[in-house]
């Protein structure tokens, strides 16, 4: 290409980008202090996202006296506490829906206490509405109806009846009463066992 073409007038070059003039850092802003600020301390309550800039010196003396709840009181205090649990968002108790408050416990579920179908427009038990629901007679497992073998009662037995049969068994086989019997004796431990069984099943 020749020097007095055309063309050449036309080439435009990238220019060199003029260096940016580089920003002084802030001075602190500690009174009568002109040292580099470039350590952040916030400012105060209400003020969040807001920052003082300090030089390492004086960061160290600002962060010794800073204190978030000056002025408050207890009370206040307290009760700020208590909502950053929640990140001072609103909150409900369990349940405040009918559904949940009608619907059984976890465990009485899993025990099968409680039927783990829901019928809310009683399509199979013929009740409309969403209330509890009802319980179904309990599969007993195999320690639980040797338990109520052992006390003489029916899996169907309500909680009362069990500890009036309890109080009676544990006063008749108790060695005391029968002066030392040893046949009276296993059957005083074998009721006890049963009893516990069934207390921590549930049933009384």
């Amino acid at each position: 290409m020749r020097l007095d073409s055309k063309y050449f007038d036309r080439i435009r070059t990238r220019r060199k980008r003029e260096q940016e003039t580089e920003q002084a850092p802030p001075v602190c802003q500690w009174d009568g202090c002109d040292k580099k600020g470039v350590h952040r301390a916030p400012v105060g309550r209400n003020a969040e996202g807001q920052f003082f800039l300090f030089c390492f010196e004086h960061v160290k003396e600002y962060n010794k006296g800073y204190n978030y709840f000056s002025g408050l009181s207890d009370g206040e205090i307290a009760r700020y506490q208590k909502e950053a649990v929640t990140g001072h968002r609103p909150t409900w108790t369990v349940g405040v829906n009918k559904a949940a408050k009608d619907s059984p416990l976890h465990s009485d579920i899993r025990s099968g206490a409680y039927s783990r179908v829901r019928d809310p427009f009683g399509f199979v038990s013929g009740a409309k509405g969403s209330g509890p629901r009802f319980p179904e007679p309990r599969k007993l497992k195999s320690l639980e109806a040797k338990a109520f073998d052992t006390m003489g009662l029916q899996a169907s037995a309500t909680s009362a009846e069990i500890k009036t049969r309890y109080k009676e068994l544990v006063k008749k086989h108790h060695p005391d009463a029968n002066g030392g019997d040893r046949g009276s004796e296993e059957r005083f431990r074998a009721v006890i066992q049963a009893y516990q069984l069934l207390k921590q099943n549930g049933f009384c």
